[in-house]
């Protein structure tokens, strides 16, 4: 299916039939899909915690009591749950790691060019941890833009998905100990298969027009 139909036929979806599971090849292969999402710089300042059985979505569930309780269902219901976390900093560590995998993968011709995707990650790291103060908000727009690979890898697939910013970060992060390991949860995403008693299924799609929404100079 083209990426234009996938666009207008995936939706929200509101309530997911607990008895059918996404098979394993599947997961496989949104998983493959979600770890090759683009990043600015390739700086991939994001990990992922997937859940795959009644404990493990339970334990993200907590993050959805008390004033989030609407998104509770959408959890436990759900074939797997994945949480999108970002990091807390972007360590020394991390940014020597990226590089070296990029080597291993046969990114870098000669020393120089090495050097080069080195300097040019690190000139945008400082510019926005030193000069536009914003690391933080800058690692988690790289985080959603995951995000939109795996929604879309999702309809592909034939698989309903539901992006919920609706939790207790603090909780999530306390629950799955995320902050000792240098990460907070920013978005969580339930995939599976939709209820017929899903009321957002049937609703027609939204969207501003494209007079509203482009403009060609």
């Amino acid at each position: 299916m083209q990426l234009t139909a996938l666009a207008k036929t995936r939706y929200t979806t509101k309530a997911y039939d607990a008895t059918r599971k996404v098979a394993q090849e599947t997961i496989d292969t949104l998983l493959d899909q979600l770890r090759h999402s683009p990043s600015s710089v390739n700086s991939q300042p994001w990990h992922f915690i997937v859940a795959s059985d009644e404990q493990g979505k339970a334990r993200i569930a907590k993050g959805a009591e008390g004033a989030f309780a609407y998104n509770e269902a959408k959890i436990l219901h759900a074939s797997h749950v994945i949480v999108l976390c970002t990091r807390t900093e972007m360590s020394e560590d991390h940014l020597q790691a990226v590089l070296a995998q990029e080597e291993q993968d046969g990114r870098f011709a000669t020393a120089d060019a090495k050097a080069g995707q080195d300097t040019t990650r690190r000139s945008y790291v400082n510019l926005h941890r030193y000069d536009l103060k914003d690391l933080q908000h800058w690692m988690e727009k790289q985080t959603y833009l995951a995000l939109g690979t795996l929604l879309l890898g999702a309809a592909s697939l034939g698989l309903d998905a539901t992006p919920m910013e609706g939790f207790d970060f603090k909780k999530l992060d306390a629950e799955l100990g995320l902050r000792e390991k240098g990460f907070s949860s920013l978005v969580v995403v339930s995939l599976g298969y939709r209820s017929e008693t899903d009321f957002n299924a049937k609703l027609p799609k939204s969207r501003l027009s494209a007079q509203a929404v482009f403009t060609h100079l």
